[in-house]
């Protein structure tokens, strides 16, 4: 009897590199994520992860290499996979004369959600929208906008969720809540996350994986506590801060 075939990863990056005039934002870089991983992306500001988010979602063409995101080749098939991922960020902004309301809406229309009121509904009481649900996105506050950003990328439930700093800009209870059920979400649905994010402890709480990034190329891959041993420090920003300060290289 022969066994099932593993499913292709979630993501998988081979020899990527993008060039931006004559410097290099990302530079022979190669990993995979498994289906239902949790991986972070890390890196000092200028280390080329926005740029590598941008290339998964298909918004940037490499200079050179390739990417698959759920089988589909970026950003050549992208209409294969986008309708199962999701992004959120909170320096991307929606449209501000638009309600949260209708924001949510015209996004579950996109990716064309079954009974979108009801989706609308059910998120806007998972992630406490309600009392702004019909305030005007342009006058929300920055922790508020943040948690509509999520509410976003979560309409489709998507099998891949992409996150640029999930908890910017909240306070410390609404950070917390947010990550729990983020880990909810993954562990029911399967979902594979995938996030960037200088929080450390929001990385260790929440990934399985981390890829450290420094000057566009991959300087470190493992688990949270096997690069804590391994680099002999107390915790994954002691880690973090001996890569990003080691040498001047740094020009992604």
């Amino acid at each position: 009897m022969r066994s099932a075939p593993c499913p292709e990863p979630a993501i998988a990056v081979s020899g990527l590199a993008k060039r931006f005039g004559r410097g290099w934002a990302v530079r022979e870089l190669s990993f995979t994520v498994r289906r239902g991983g949790r991986v972070a992306l890390l890196g000092a500001n200028g280390a080329g992860k926005t740029t590598t988010i941008a290339m998964i979602l298909g918004l940037l063409e490499p200079s050179r290499g390739s990417i698959r995101v759920l089988g589909a080749e970026m950003p050549g098939q992208r209409y294969r996979a986008l309708a199962r991922v999701n992004f959120s960020s909170p320096y991307v902004d929606l449209p501000a004369r638009l309600t949260v309301r209708q924001n949510l809406a015209v996004y579950a229309r996109l990716y064309g959600v079954r009974d979108p009121g009801a989706r609308l509904r059910e998120l806007a009481a998972e992630l406490r929208l309600e009392p702004f649900l019909d305030r005007p996105t342009g006058r929300l506050s920055a922790g508020q906008k943040t948690r509509v950003m999520l509410a976003k990328a979560l309409v489709n439930r998507p099998e891949l969720l992409i996150l640029d700093e999930p908890t910017a800009s909240l306070d410390p209870d609404n950070a917390d809540r947010l990550r729990s059920y983020l880990d909810r979400y993954a562990a029911d649905s399967g979902a594979t996350l995938f996030l960037a994010s200088h929080n450390m402890a929001e990385v260790e709480r929440l990934c399985d994986e981390v890829l450290l990034l420094k000057g566009g190329r991959l300087a470190a891959r493992g688990r949270p506590a096997e690069l804590v041993a391994r680099f002999g420090r107390r915790d994954l920003e002691e880690v973090f801060l001996e890569i990003a300060r080691e040498g001047t290289d740094g020009d992604g």
